[in-house]
C-alpha cells in the first residue's frame, strides 16, 4: 500500500512537472508568437478601396471606377438572409464562439493527420474571426506559424470588436471572383441585383464562393458550383434558418449570372463617362478615384443623349452612304463553322441596333447572312447560329465609288456583296415598321465630329457625342477636336459691334475688298460664298442672316482686331486671337465645348457659365467635396419651418462678359439666321431658336451653334484628317450640320412650349424697313421688323455707310489705311469709322 502510495505520489508530482512545463512551453510559444503580432487596432480605422461611382441626372449608373470592385455595407444593411448564408458556409458558430472554433480545429487535425504524405493542402477550420485576422493582417503562407498568430490575433480582436463589426469587416473584405470584392459588388457583378433582392439560391452561391471563387466559376465549373451553392441551402435549413420548401425551390434554380460591364452602363455615355473619369483624376489623383469610393452626381441626361447621339450618328450615317459603299471591313473563310471565326474578329460594342455579320451567300434578289455569336461569361462563343437575309431594299444606297459602275445604283444584291464579305447590317424598316429577317447594309462612316448640348443658364452638360463610337475611338472630338468654327464665329465679332455702338441697323458695304498683308504675304481678297456676287450697303442683320464676309472684314476693319480678341477670350472661343482679320472669319481652331458655351452667354443674358460635366462630388462618407453651383441660396435655410417669411432668393455674383440688351439683339439676329438665313432648315423645329451656321476653306469642317430658351447646341461635322467634305451648298453646315441640330432639337424641345426670348429692360423695340435698316414710315408694314435698340440709339433717319469705296474705285480702303505689316490688324482712322 505505502509503495502504491509512493508510486502514485510520483505519478502526481511527474504530471505536476510535465503540467507545468507544458504550459510554460505554450506561455514561451504564445509570447514567442505575440512578440511582432501586427496592430490589430488599425481595424478600428480600416478604410478599404471602394469603387468611385458615377450617376446621372436620374440616379441611373453611368460608370464605375475601382481596382478592386468594392462597395462598403455597414451590417446593418445587409439582410438576414445574406448573414445566415455566410454564417452556414463559413461559421456557424460565429456568434457563440470567442474567436476560435475548437470543434473545428480537431476535425481540421484529424483530417491532417489521415492525409499527411498525400501533399494535399491541409484542411482549414478558420473561424470568420480568423479570416479576418488572416485577410487584414497576415498573409495566405500555408504553416502552423500563421495558422497561431491567427488564432491569437482572432482572440484579441474579439475581445476589441463586437461581433456585428469583426462580421461587417470580413463581408466587405472577402474576395468573390470576376474582380469582386464584398457582397455588395458580388450581387451587383453575378446578378445585377442590389443585396435586398437576392433570392435563397443566390445568397448561398455568393456564400459559397470565399474558399475558392476560381473553382466555383458559374460557367466554366457550372456543376460543381451549382453542388456547392445546395451544400450552402441544406446548411440553411439544417440550422433552421429557411423552410424545407424555400429550400426545395432554390435548388431548383438554374445558376444564372449576368455578365455586368466596368464601362459606362448608360447607352451612348462612354465619351461622356470617360470624360467625367478624367476630369475626377485631375481634381483627386488616381487613389482618389480609384479606390476613394467618389459618389459623382453628373449632369447628364440620358434621354437627351439618347436624343442627341440619335442625330448625330443619323447624319453622320446620311452622308457617309451619300458618299457610296467603300466595299466589306474584310474577308472570312466560311467553310466549317464560320461563326467562331467570326466571334474572333473585333466588333464596335456600342452601335446597336447594328450587328457584325458574315455573307453565306448571295443571288441578284437577295444575301443571306449570318450574325457574330455572342459570348458567354467564361468566353466561350455561343453555339447559337441566328441568319437573316439583305435584299435589293438593303443596299440600294449602296452605289460603287470607283470603277465602271461609280455613282451607279445598284440593280443587284451581288453587285454590292460577295460570299466571305465581313459587313455591318441592322434591321430593314419599311413605313416605320421592322421588316421580318429583313437587314440593310451599313458601314462605318469615315466622316465624325461632334456634339455638345448645355444648359445655357448654368453651363450643365446635358448630352455629349465625341464621335461616331467610342469603342471605335477613345478620341473626343467635343473636346479635344481643335477645329475651325468658320462663319459660326461671326456673331461674337458682331457682339463686339453691338456692343461698342453698333445698332442692328448699322449699314456696311458688301463689296470687294483687298488687304495687303505685308511682308510678301501678298493682298488677300476676302470672298462670299456665293463668290462674285455682292449687295452693296446692307444691314448689320442682313449681313449675319446671309453671312456675307466682306461685310464682317469691314466690322473687323472698323472696331479693330484687338477688341474682337478680347470679346474671344470673354466667351472663352480663344485663349489669344492673333490681330489679322482672317480670323474675324473663323480661321483660328477651337472646340465644339467652347463654342457651346459661348454661345451660352449670349443666351442667358450675357453672364459668363463655367462648362461642367459634374453636379457634385461626395467622399465615402457622403461628405460634399464639390458643388458646382456656387449661388448663393439667401433664405433656403427655414429651421423654424415656414412663417410666411419671403421667398428664397438665388444671389447670383457670377461675371457679366456681355451687356444683357447686347446679348439679346444678336440674340434676335441670330433668329433671323433660322428663320430666313443660312439655317432656315432649323425653322421646322417650330420654336423659338437662334444659331448661325459655319463652314471653313475649302468646306473641312461644317458647324452649326445655337440656342433654344431651355438650351444651347453646338455641332461639327469633319474629317479627322481634314478634307474636304464636298462642293457648293451641299457640303455647308447649313446643309450638313444645321439638319442634325433641326433632329436634336425636335425630339429635345417636343414637351416644351415654343417661349420667346425674354426681353431685358431698356430694349426699345422699333419698326424699321427690313432691308435699309432705316425707320418704317407712318402705317408702313409691308417689308418691315420689329428691331431692337438700347437708350440712345435708334434707327437711322439717313444712310452712314461703313467701307463706302474710295477714289481708287477698289471698294476697300486707301492703301494708307489698309493692313499695317507691324500691328497685324486694319489701323481705324479718326473719321468716326464712316468711310
Amino acid at each position: 500500500m505505502r509503495l502504491l502510495v509512493r508510486f502514485m505520489g510520483f505519478l502526481f508530482a511527474a504530471g505536476t512537472v510535465v503540467f507545468l512545463v507544458g504550459v510554460g512551453a505554450v506561455a514561451g510559444l504564445i509570447w514567442h508568437f505575440s512578440k511582432d503580432l501586427p496592430d490589430y487596432s488599425q481595424l478600428q480605422d480600416y478604410e478599404p478601396p471602394v469603387m468611385t461611382r458615377v450617376h446621372a441626372v436620374d440616379g441611373s449608373l453611368l460608370g464605375e471606377y475601382a481596382k478592386e470592385r468594392r462597395l462598403y455595407l455597414p451590417i446593418q444593411a445587409v439582410p438576414k438572409l445574406v448573414i445566415n448564408a455566410f454564417l452556414a458556409a463559413e461559421d456557424k458558430n460565429f456568434y457563440e464562439h470567442g474567436g476560435i472554433d475548437y470543434t473545428g480545429m480537431a476535425r481540421a487535425g484529424v483530417a491532417y493527420i489521415q492525409n499527411y504524405g498525400s501533399n494535399r493542402r491541409p484542411q482549414g477550420a478558420s473561424t470568420i474571426t480568423q479570416q479576418v485576422a488572416k485577410n487584414f493582417l497576415l498573409t495566405n503562407e500555408v504553416s502552423f506559424a500563421r495558422k497561431i498568430k491567427e488564432a491569437l490575433l482572432a482572440m484579441r480582436i474579439e475581445k476589441t470588436y463586437s461581433k456585428d463589426k469583426i462580421l461587417e469587416l470580413y463581408l466587405n473584405e472577402i474576395y468573390l471572383g470576376l474582380g469582386a470584392y464584398g457582397i455588395a459588388a458580388a450581387s451587383l457583378v453575378y446578378f445585377d441585383k442590389s443585396v435586398n433582392e437576392l433570392t435563397v439560391a443566390e445568397a448561398s452561391y455568393l456564400a459559397a464562393l470565399p474558399k475558392m471563387p476560381a473553382t466555383l466559376h458559374p460557367v466554366r465549373n457550372r456543376d460543381r458550383a451549382i453542388e456547392r451553392r445546395n451544400y450552402v441551402i441544406d446548411r440553411l435549413v439544417e440550422n433552421g434558418w429557411i423552410k424545407q420548401a424555400d429550400a426545395d425551390k432554390a435548388r431548383k434554380e438554374p445558376l444564372a449570372v449576368t455578365n455586368r460591364s466596368n464601362g459606362a452602363h448608360t447607352f451612348a455615355g462612354e465619351y461622356f463617362a470617360e470624360e467625367v473619369r478624367r476630369d475626377i483624376f485631375e481634381r483627386y489623383g488616381e487613389k482618389k478615384l480609384y479606390e476613394g469610393g467618389l459618389s459623382v452626381r453628373t449632369t447628364l441626361d440620358p434621354k437627351i443623349q439618347v436624343m442627341a447621339r440619335k442625330a448625330m450618328v443619323t447624319g453622320l450615317v446620311n452622308y457617309d452612304e451619300q458618299q457610296g459603299y467603300r466595299g466589306a471591313m474584310s474577308k472570312l473563310d466560311i467553310s466549317g463553322d464560320w461563326g467562331v471565326k467570326l466571334a474572333e474578329i473585333k466588333s464596335l460594342s456600342d452601335i446597336s441596333p447594328w450587328r457584325m455579320a458574315v455573307v453565306l451567300e448571295t443571288s441578284d434578289q437577295s444575301a443571306r447572312i449570318g450574325f457574330q455569336p455572342s459570348r458567354e461569361l467564361g468566353g466561350a462563343v455561343s453555339k447559337q447560329r441566328e441568319t437573316g437575309l439583305i435584299t435589293a431594299d438593303g443596299v440600294r444606297w449602296a452605289r460603287a465609288v470607283q470603277g465602271g459602275a461609280k455613282g451607279k445604283t445598284p440593280t443587284a444584291v451581288s453587285q454590292v456583296l460577295q460570299p466571305g464579305d465581313v459587313i455591318y447590317a441592322d434591321p430593314l424598316y419599311k413605313d416605320g415598321q421592322p421588316v421580318e429577317g429583313q437587314y440593310r447594309l451599313r458601314q462605318i462612316p469615315e466622316v465624325s465630329g461632334a456634339m455638345v448640348a448645355m444648359d445655357p443658364w448654368t453651363g450643365r452638360v446635358l448630352a455629349m457625342v465625341g464621335g461616331f463610337s467610342f469603342d471605335q475611338s477613345q478620341f473626343n472630338r467635343a473636346t479635344q477636336a481643335y477645329r475651325q468654327p468658320g462663319s459660326s464665329f461671326k456673331p461674337i465679332v458682331y457682339s463686339a459691334a453691338l456692343d461698342n455702338g453698333y445698332t442692328p441697323s448699322t449699314v456696311v458695304l458688301d463689296a470687294p475688298i483687298e488687304i495687303d498683308q505685308g511682308q510678301g504675304a501678298g493682298v488677300w481678297r476676302p470672298e462670299n460664298f456665293s463668290s462674285g456676287k455682292f449687295q452693296g450697303p446692307v444691314t448689320l442683320r442682313n449681313a449675319l442672316r446671309q453671312s456675307l464676309n466682306t461685310v464682317t472684314v469691314r466690322l473687323a476693319q472698323d472696331i479693330g482686331m484687338p477688341l474682337i480678341g478680347e470679346y474671344a477670350r470673354r466667351f472663352g472661343v480663344y485663349d489669344e486671337l492673333p490681330n489679322y482679320l482672317s480670323y474675324a472669319l473663323g480661321a483660328g481652331e477651337t472646340t465644339a465645348m467652347r463654342m457651346v458655351t459661348a454661345y451660352s452667354m449670349l443666351a442667358n443674358g450675357g453672364r459668363r457659365v463655367k462648362p461642367t460635366l459634374i453636379d457634385r462630388i461626395q467622399d465615402r462618407y457622403g461628405h460634399t467635396i464639390f458643388k458646382h453651383d456656387q449661388r448663393e441660396c439667401r433664405g433656403c435655410d427655414a429651421p423654424g419651418g415656414w412663417k410666411n417669411q419671403a421667398e428664397p432668393q438665388l444671389i447670383d455674383r457670377r461675371e457679366q462678359v456681355l451687356d444683357s440688351m447686347t446679348a439679346y439683339q444678336i440674340t434676335e439676329l441670330m433668329e433671323g439666321v433660322v428663320q430666313a438665313g443660312t439655317a432656315t432648315v432649323v425653322k421646322a423645329v417650330g420654336k423659338p431658336i437662334a444659331g448661325k451656321t459655319g463652314t471653313t476653306n475649302e468646306a473641312k469642317d461644317a458647324w452649326f451653334v445655337g440656342f433654344s430658351p431651355d438650351v444651347a447646341v453646338a455641332i461639327y461635322m469633319g474629317y479627322d484628317k481634314p478634307r474636304p467634305l464636298g462642293k457648293g451648298n451641299a457640303a455647308t453646315g447649313g446643309h450638313l450640320a444645321a439638319p442634325i441640330a433641326r433632329d436634336f432639337l425636335q425630339l429635345a424641345l417636343a414637351d416644351k412650349p415654343a417661349v420667346p426670348f425674354k426681353v431685358p429692360a431698356g430694349i426699345k423695340l422699333v419698326r424699321v424697313v427690313a432691308k435699309t435698316g432705316m425707320r418704317a414710315g407712318p402705317g408702313e408694314t409691308g417689308g418691315t421688323i420689329l428691331e431692337a435698340f438700347k437708350p440712345g440709339t435708334a434707327p437711322p433717319d439717313n444712310y452712314s455707310v461703313i467701307g463706302v469705296a474710295d477714289a481708287d474705285g477698289r471698294g476697300g480702303m486707301p492703301a494708307s489705311q489698309q493692313q499695317q505689316p507691324d500691328s497685324g490688324f486694319l489701323m481705324r482712322p479718326g473719321t468716326g469709322g464712316l468711310w
